[in-house]
């Protein structure tokens, strides 16, 4: 007993002091590999295949906790040194298909997705893996190849021809920073002043809230000028298309309000050369509508009066990996199954709670906790409420409500500015 207790204490220690010294100089270059994969399938089969790979010019991404993940995500994609077999990188991400695998449509018939992911240029020769995970959190598809540095056929992008940016806010030090870009959508040539008065009003926004407004200093914000050749987006539903530059739409997967770009590829191609890692897109558009998928971009319209609301609730999901504290009658998703506990920090089944705000809730408070009239005036107080994650019973919030729950309270949560102080301090310390 004594010696697997020692054995156990000495792996423990060698892992710690493995991933604390690992250098990003060590194994990387100061310049980003874009890889490009089309994941495709249907609801009970799917396969990830390489499109393209990229080099872009610098690396905004982490340069420490290399090989750590501050949120497990729907999908990761890990770097390994193929001499040693090192996990050299690792990051989580979430994908709009997999969110379609969850409909009905993916019983009916198979479709292929654009999907991005930025890494950064390993040295020497490096394999990478791909796993997709069901809401069981298995994995359900995983893909693995090699990339060799020295290979011809990445193209080199960036380096030249760069769509135009203006700086909005510099980070104090921006080798250490979350990087954000605002990238245009459905703004003409003409039209870019009020884009970039967009995308500043966006940002004050986004910096109004806690704990942003407080961690400013750690964030380098541009706003990037992609011009389109029509003013707009496009929406389906009243047979209007528009042309522009990411050819953004509402009703994806036929939800009238759902606004995205399937265009991946395209809005990395804006983008490519400019400082960005975490991207926030704003269209051109007085329609009610956005979406926010986790490490892929954030989405949202501009000129509708819950603009503000909006884009900083989109951010959560896709900066924070935050999930919707929301749940209607008229719309269930059984997303969440009750004996699994979401990795997403600010809802629980109770399958796991130890792991969420547990240590959080106030002496003697009741698990599940039942809405009152005293908590309704103070909606921040800390509680297990039912309703959230697209579900009335068996999925659970911290508070009565947030900005991830409405579009009318002020604030994140306690638990959600928690968890983006953690996210933020992960990245830039």
């Amino acid at each position: 007993m004594k010696k697997q207790i020692l054995a156990s204490l000495f792996l423990l220690i060698a892992t710690a002091t493995d991933m604390a010294a690992q250098d990003f100089n060590a194994y990387f270059r100061d310049s980003t590999l874009r890889i490009d994969y089309t994941f495709a399938g249907n609801a009970t089969q799917q396969a990830i295949s390489t499109d393209e790979m990229c080099l872009m010019p610098r690396w905004y991404g982490k340069r420490k906790h290399l090989a750590e993940l501050p949120l497990q995500g729907n999908g990761q994609i890990t770097m390994r040194d193929k001499k040693t077999r090192k996990v050299i990188y690792r990051n989580s991400f979430s994908t709009l298909f997999q969110e379609w695998l969850s409909y009905d449509e993916a019983k009916l018939t198979s479709k292929s997705f654009q999907n991005v992911f930025l890494v950064p240029m390993p040295k020497d020769t490096a394999e990478i893996t791909v796993d997709l995970r069901n809401n069981r959190r298995e994995i359900t598809t995983s893909f693995t190849h090699t990339v060799v540095p020295s290979d011809i056929l990445i193209r080199h992008i960036g380096f030249h021809d760069t769509t135009p940016y203006e700086t909005l806010s510099q980070a104090a030090d921006t080798a250490h920073c979350v990087h954000i870009a605002f990238l245009a959508e459905g703004y003409t040539e003409q039209e870019m002043p009020v884009f970039i008065a967009d995308a500043q009003t966006a940002m004050e926004a986004l910096f109004a809230h806690e704990p942003f407004k407080s961690l400013k200093d750690k964030f380098n914000v541009i706003a990037v000028k992609a011009p389109s050749k029509e003013s707009g987006t496009s929406s389906p539903g009243k047979g209007v298309w528009k042309n522009t530059a990411l050819h953004s739409h509402f009703d994806t997967f036929y939800s009238d309000r759902y606004l995205t770009t399937l265009n991946l590829k395209d809005m990395h191609n804006l983008l490519a050369g400019t400082p960005y890692e975490h991207i926030i897109v704003l269209v051109n558009t007085d329609e009610y509508g956005g979406g926010g998928i986790y490490n892929s971009y954030n989405l949202s319209m501009t000129h509708h009066p819950a603009f503000l609301p909006v884009v900083v609730h989109e951010f959560g999901h896709s900066f924070a990996g935050l999930a919707d504290e929301y749940a209607y009658d008229f719309e269930q998703i059984p997303m969440y199954p009750h004996d699994i506990e979401p990795w997403e920090p600010n809802i629980t089944t109770l399958a796991d709670f130890k792991a969420k705000w547990q240590d959080m809730l106030p002496k003697n408070a009741k698990i599940p906790t039942k809405e009152s009239s005293k908590d309704k005036k103070n909606i921040y107080k800390i509680g297990v409420y039912e309703g959230a994650g697209y579900s009335l019973k068996g999925v659970y919030r911290p508070c009565v409500d947030c900005r991830m729950r409405s579009n009318n309270v002020q604030e994140f949560c306690p638990i959600c500015k928690k968890s983006i102080t953690n996210l933020v301090n992960f990245y830039t310390e």
